[in-house]
């Protein structure tokens, strides 16, 4: 049987690492049992039946199961209405689907929060790809985020007052691969509410990703139109295999579905294949396994932090994603560090990861991902781009007493560099 058989300099800083958590554990806690709660109220209240786990093939024609979660999710999430779908392949797919539903020929998109991370900027058409958006005519504007990391919200205005192309805000909650902090809800709904005040007819669209959850609040409470984010990342609570949503406005909605299917037919197609069971029962799972996430977050800054590492957000921050990065200022710390997490991995705990090019990104990236479904960012991974600063981006942890150990390998891997 293996053992970890780790340093006494690992362990005492562990020690130290797990005192620091407590104050915030006891926050997390609560956050998640107020969210739990939401989530289990939606189930109730939309009646949630065996029979809605039933299997449709074909055309999907009269899917009860793909309806009620349409409106579970919606529920859950404040929305008033959401299309949630097996077949959306990713959180950029899914906001995509929402962009090119939303915006027509003339139109333009101004991103509230600088540049958009590199798929996204793909889909934009600022990094030049076959059907971009900008392909079609629509326009991009963009404002950078002030110097603490903070929105331009002047700035914001003063651009939406002055150009009737725009007919689109997009807020991206979490960093990427950046810098800079996430936005809370608290200041989406800043950025919404000063949006509104000067073009009310401005759909406000947030990229979700890495946030469901973490807060007692999702962006479509606070005046977000739109939102959107993947279901292999904390809605799909480490159970969903594959899948995406879209929560918001009715309206958008509808648009989302007509561009996600054909005109016409929308959201009324869509065989669910037996897939539902997982899909409800893993937004079910969700808030408990997004708090696991975020435990393992905030013990990863602490005990990174205690190494003398620069990590942000810092231990005993606020969370308002699951995203944690530990900058490592040499590649070769980063591979040690990747390839340290991944011996913690439930699956291909073997593999040892190397620097790859990854489609969609100008630099090569190194993953570490053990999980039990391939890129699901809500179990403990790692991704890290080969470029200064050379920080590594920790997300998820399905359960932190099993996540904490990739951490504590990952801290084993620099000191044996």
């Amino acid at each position: 049987m293996l053992f970890f058989d780790l340093p006494d300099t690992i362990l005492r800083l562990a020690d130290q690492a797990d005192a620091l958590v407590r104050p915030a554990f006891a926050h997390i806690d609560a956050v998640t049992e107020h969210n739990q709660r939401r989530v289990l109220a939606a189930f109730i209240n939309n009646r949630v039946s065996e029979s809605h786990f039933a299997a449709t093939t074909g055309y999907g024609y009269g899917d009860r199961g793909r309806e009620v979660l349409d409106a579970v999710f919606a529920g859950a999430l404040g929305a008033e209405d959401a299309l949630v779908r097996h077949s959306i392949l990713s959180g950029t797919h899914a906001i995509a689907t929402g962009l090119f539903g939303i915006l027509r020929p003339g139109d333009a998109a101004l991103s509230a929060t600088g540049a958009p991370y590199d798929t996204l900027a793909s889909v934009f058409g600022i990094t030049p790809a076959a059907g971009s958006l900008a392909e079609f005519g629509v326009g991009y504007r963009e404002i950078a985020l002030k110097q603490d990391g903070a929105a331009d919200i002047p700035a914001i205005t003063a651009a939406v007052r002055t150009d009737p192309a725009i007919k689109l805000v997009y807020i991206q909650r979490s960093r990427g691969y950046s810098a800079r902090l996430p936005l809370t809800v608290r200041q989406i709904g800043e950025i919404a509410a000063a949006v509104k005040a000067v073009r009310p007819d401005i759909a406000v669209f947030v990229d979700n990703c890495y946030g469901e959850f973490v807060e007692k609040e999702e962006p479509v409470a606070v005046g977000a139109d739109l939102m959107a984010g993947s279901l292999i990342k904390n809605p799909g609570g480490g159970i969903a295999g594959a899948g995406g949503y879209l929560c918001g406005r009715k309206d958008l909605i509808e648009l989302c579905a007509a561009r996600l299917t054909t005109p016409g037919i929308g959201r009324e197609v869509g065989a669910t294949l037996g897939l539902n069971r997982s899909l409800f029962m893993g937004l079910f799972a969700a808030p408990h396994v997004t708090g696991e996430a975020v435990k393992t977050a905030v013990f990863a800054a602490a005990l990174f932090g205690l190494m003398g590492y620069e990590v942000s957000p810092a231990y005993d921050a606020g969370r308002t994603d699951i995203v944690q990065s530990v900058t490592l200022g040499d590649p070769e710390k980063l591979i040690a560090f990747c390839q340290g997490m991944q011996r913690g991995a439930p699956v291909d705990s073997f593999v040892v990861p190397q620097p790859w090019d990854m489609p969609g990104y100008d630099t090569q990236v190194i993953m570490a991902a053990g999980g039990f479904t391939a890129g699901a960012s809500i179990e403990l991974s790692a991704d890290a781009p080969l470029r200064e600063p050379y920080a590594a981006y920790i997300q998820g942890g399905l359960n932190f007493h099993a996540a904490k150990m990739g951490i504590l390998l990952a801290a084993e891997g620099l000191i044996s560099d």
